[in-house]
């Protein structure tokens, strides 16, 4: 079994409240999980309204799915126009 983590560093675009932002957030947590069926979650910065870190985890039996995956999903989140990555860590375990 093959575990990859990954956690994404985002810096959010024009919102002004930590209601924005999270707004902003449950709608990418909830494409993420439904579109590459993953686990997802905000993990850090919950009060900090311009950034936030979402943790990502998936299984496999084979690492190159894994590494594919996040990939995947980092070129989703990217291409989000309401957020840029600033950083990411990748684990394959």
């Amino acid at each position: 079994m093959i575990i990859g983590a990954c956690s994404i560093e985002l810096h959010i675009f024009e919102v002004h409240s930590l209601k924005e932002k999270r707004h902003v957030i449950k709608s990418i947590l909830g494409r993420l999980q439904s579109r590459f069926n993953i686990s997802v979650a905000e993990v850090d910065k919950f009060d900090v309204w311009q950034s936030s870190v979402i943790g990502i985890a998936c299984v496999s039996n084979e690492a190159t799915h894994v590494r594919s995956m996040i990939s995947s999903v980092m070129n989703f989140v990217d291409a989000d126009g309401r957020v840029e990555i600033t950083n990411h860590e990748i684990e394959i375990l």
